[in-house]
């Protein structure tokens, strides 16, 4: 009897511990309940829902194609009448312009005129030849978003378009006011239209300080 009892403890030992493991495994294999994965992986509540034109759905891919393509139009139609308006030989012009590469001398020509509606078309003007740019960049190019990159954009366009002037267009001249009123008005029209536009065509840029300006989500 004493070699009988002494031989059957280990082995209920070894029952109870294959018992405890398989206690242990069960429930990990058992399939989860929609009830469970509903508590057990809670959705962030501060996740910021994303824009109607920037969802996956069917509907708006096909909206954000057809708002891409009306600006992909409306960049040609700007490209054409900014040709038109800057690079049109003026030969009765010859004796009346000059180059200007001091910045705010052709204002001063400008308010001094005797005629108001002359000063507001050359100053109203060329900054209306700028907002395109600022509507239309932050649009076809995600990459230009941003009030320095539309500068800079604009700025290095109406450089090149100033130049060409003074180069081969008989009757026009580099002007270097014309190139801050234009980069004026390109401004103007991303603070007011692009940058919203931009926003609800493509996500939020994330910039490098944003590292210390915005929290990380809650788990």
């Amino acid at each position: 009897m004493t070699k009988r009892s002494r031989t059957a403890k280990p082995q209920t030992a070894k029952a109870q511990t294959a018992k405890a493991q398989a206690a242990k495994t069960r429930p990990a294999a058992m399939p989860r309940t929609g009830e469970d994965r509903a508590t057990s992986v809670p959705e962030p509540q501060d996740a910021p829902a994303k824009a109607p034109l920037q969802r996956d759905s069917f509907g708006s891919r096909v909206a954000r194609a057809l708002v891409l393509l009306l600006a992909f139009v409306c960049m040609v139609g700007f490209a054409v009448g900014l040709a038109k308006a800057t690079l049109v030989p003026s030969p009765g012009s010859v004796d009346l312009v000059h180059t200007n590469l001091r910045p705010g001398q052709s204002l001063r020509t400008y308010l001094d005129q005797p005629a108001f509606r002359d000063t507001v078309k050359q100053i109203g003007g060329n900054v209306l030849l700028g907002v395109p740019f600022g509507v239309l960049l932050p649009m076809l190019v995600p990459k230009a978003r941003g009030a320095v990159r539309v500068v800079v954009v604009t700025a290095l366009v109406m450089v090149a378009v100033e130049t060409a002037q003074g180069l081969i267009v008989e009757g026009r001249a580099f002007d270097i006011d014309d190139v801050i009123l234009n980069t004026t008005g390109a401004l103007l029209g991303y603070v007011v239209v692009g940058r919203r536009l931009g926003r609800a065509l493509h996500p939020r840029r994330h910039h490098w300080w944003h590292r210390w300006t915005q929290r990380p989500p809650a788990a």
